[in-house]
């Protein structure tokens, strides 16, 4: 029984990690029905992204199997259960099988010597090996050999922003298993700038998933099409007198009007587009029919399933949230909050979010409105964003004068206060950083 209670477990959470975590294998099970659930479920993982099976998947493989829903036991206590039976069958095969032979072979002290072997292997390899945190003094050989994977570029890695001050700010880019979030007030292009940065670092070969929320595949697309053209310089572009290498106009793909020479561009690139992207995007959109479910599980198992490398989720206030068991006004926020910090650290994925920022009335002066990033303290829906995030860039635009300003608030590796002037014009795919001296002259050159 307890088998199907772990394996439910298991499926129940899409934690198929727990077996190696505890030491279950197939092995552990004396009997061949639940050998076989186990190794099914450890092939079927290794072929499907780290995902565990369906629970229905499991039963019609193995209709003798029941499947426990809802199993409240650690699975710590269960392993350790599983632990105990296949310590205590393998005693038992020791003597029942083993002694005898070993007796009539040997003399006492190789009967002795054997059987504590032997013994000591069992309970070595029947015990549940959980250790919780690290000695810190005995710690050296462990941090240098770590040391050595990150100087090598082997356990972890950094993805650049397409900002070049914002990586300099932050010490290279945006650090695997780290959370960034990204907040604005509404319509002011935080979904447009962040969009920019996954695709960046979809550009350096990062698989990258879009959890895109609020738009429909199509327009996200054509954003994503319009941005990356626009890296390619497809389109020469003169707006309000200056010359940009931009990429096909977004409002002509959002209404099927380009003019016929571009319409035959854009053929052309949709279908070099592989050939171009070093790296994968993959998207979920607000109109796709399998993209009901929302919650932090699903989201775990996506990034598995798609090796995902970097993660935006626009935006988080859209997600299913987890329970409020604090029972605090917006703690079901601060229970996502907290779940994606830890999905970030299991998975070693980016993961950027995208959240409002409070309105601010006296932001207008005589009908004119200045670029005024948002201060930390406007973070909307959850303080727990805040706290969780390793880094929180404020965004502002105006979007008919084609400028933009992001400002870092709290970053955990430096870089607070840091304000960053773009160019922002996403209708032709440009959002990039103010350039300055030469290479700005030459931008703007007739």
């Amino acid at each position: 029984m307890t088998c199907e209670l772990f394996v439910s477990k298991v499926i129940d959470e899409n934690n198929v990690a727990a077996f190696k975590e505890f030491g279950i294998e197939p092995e552990s099970f004396a009997t061949p029905l639940e050998s076989s659930v186990v190794k099914f479920t450890l092939d079927y993982a290794k072929e499907n992204g780290g995902s565990a099976p369906s629970y229905a998947t499991i039963v019609t493989n193995f209709p003798d199997f029941m499947y426990v829903p809802s199993v409240t036991d650690s699975f710590e206590y269960l392993a350790r259960k599983i632990k105990e039976k296949e310590g205590k069958q393998r005693i038992a095969e020791l003597i029942n099988k083993e002694l005898p032979t070993l007796y009539d072979s040997s003399d006492s002290d190789t009967v002795i010597s054997t059987l504590q072997e032997r013994l000591q292997s069992i309970k070595m390899g029947t015990s549940v090996r959980c250790q919780k945190g690290i000695n810190v003094k005995e710690s050296a050989t462990t941090f240098l050999e770590e040391y050595e994977k990150r100087r090598k570029g082997e356990s972890f890695k950094i993805w650049r922003s397409k900002f070049p001050s914002i990586n300099k700010a932050i010490g290279g880019g945006y650090i695997s298993g780290n959370v960034y979030a990204w907040f604005g007030r509404s319509g002011r292009g935080k979904s447009v700038v962040t969009m920019e940065d996954g695709i960046e670092s979809a550009a350096q070969g990062a698989n990258v998933l879009v959890w895109a929320m609020e738009m429909s595949r199509y327009e996200w697309l054509a954003r994503a099409y319009s941005s990356l053209s626009a890296r390619q310089g497809l389109v020469t572009a003169m707006i309000d007198g200056a010359k940009y290498e931009a990429g096909f106009e977004n409002r002509a793909l959002l209404t099927g009007n380009l003019s016929p020479e571009f319409e035959e561009g854009l053929r052309t690139f949709a279908t070099t587009l592989p050939d171009t992207l070093a790296g994968n995007i993959t998207l979920r959109a607000v109109d796709d029919a399998d993209f009901s479910v929302r919650t932090i599980r699903e989201l775990e198992a996506d990034i598995r399933r798609t090796k995902a490398d970097v993660v935006v989720i626009d935006p988080i206030y859209y997600m299913d949230f987890e329970a409020n068991t604090s029972r605090t006004t917006g703690g079901d926020v601060a229970a996502t909050s907290i779940a994606l910090r830890r999905v970030a650290g299991a998975t070693g994925a980016v993961i950027h979010v995208i959240t409002q920022a409070e309105e601010d009335a006296s932001e207008k002066t005589d009908g004119i409105r200045e670029l005024k990033p948002p201060k930390r303290a406007e973070v909307m829906k959850s303080k727990a964003i805040l706290q969780d995030a390793a880094l929180l860039i404020g965004v502002d635009t105006l979007a008919q004068e084609g400028r933009g300003i992001l400002e870092l608030g709290k970053g955990r590796n430096g870089g607070e206060d840091t304000q960053v002037e773009i160019v922002f014009l996403p209708n032709y795919g440009i959002v990039r950083e103010f350039e300055t001296g030469q290479a700005a002259a030459q931008q703007f050159a007739f």
